[in-house]
């Protein structure tokens, strides 16, 4: 079954190594096979990666788009420990991005990062209250 995307006018969406831009009207793509796809909304640029949980989600994208994703793999893992030490409440989130790393489900790891982005956000406002 393939993959249905909708896209925008002007719209960019990864697939592969590729970006692909969307001319100037509305635009169905069917995409079947496997490669790592990522509409332009789900794409952390390395600069917006300015919080510790930001950068977490920016090497697991990293780690999905990457045809070698261990190369990421120790810096993820120490700075996962260094939030941790910070705020413990994430732990629950790293143990569930953690497993599905290690079984190479990267996508599942990007979508459970967004989760932690959100968890991130409350602890940040509660400080700041």
């Amino acid at each position: 079954m393939a993959l249905i995307i909708d896209l925008k006018p002007g719209e960019k969406v990864l697939i592969g190594e590729a970006v692909v831009i969307n001319d100037n009207q509305r635009t169905r793509l069917h995409i079947s096979g496997d490669a790592p796809i990522l509409r332009e909304k789900d794409v952390m640029k390395e600069e917006d990666a300015d919080t510790p949980c930001k950068k977490i989600y920016f090497l697991v994208q990293c780690m999905y788009l990457a045809r070698a994703p261990k190369i990421y793999f120790e810096k993820f893992f120490h700075l996962i420990k260094e939030i941790q030490d910070a705020a413990p409440t994430s732990t629950l989130f790293f143990m569930k991005i953690n497993d599905m790393i290690l079984e190479g489900s990267y996508y599942k790891a990007l979508k459970e990062s967004k989760e932690l982005l959100k968890h991130e956000e409350e602890l940040i406002a509660n400080v700041t209250q």
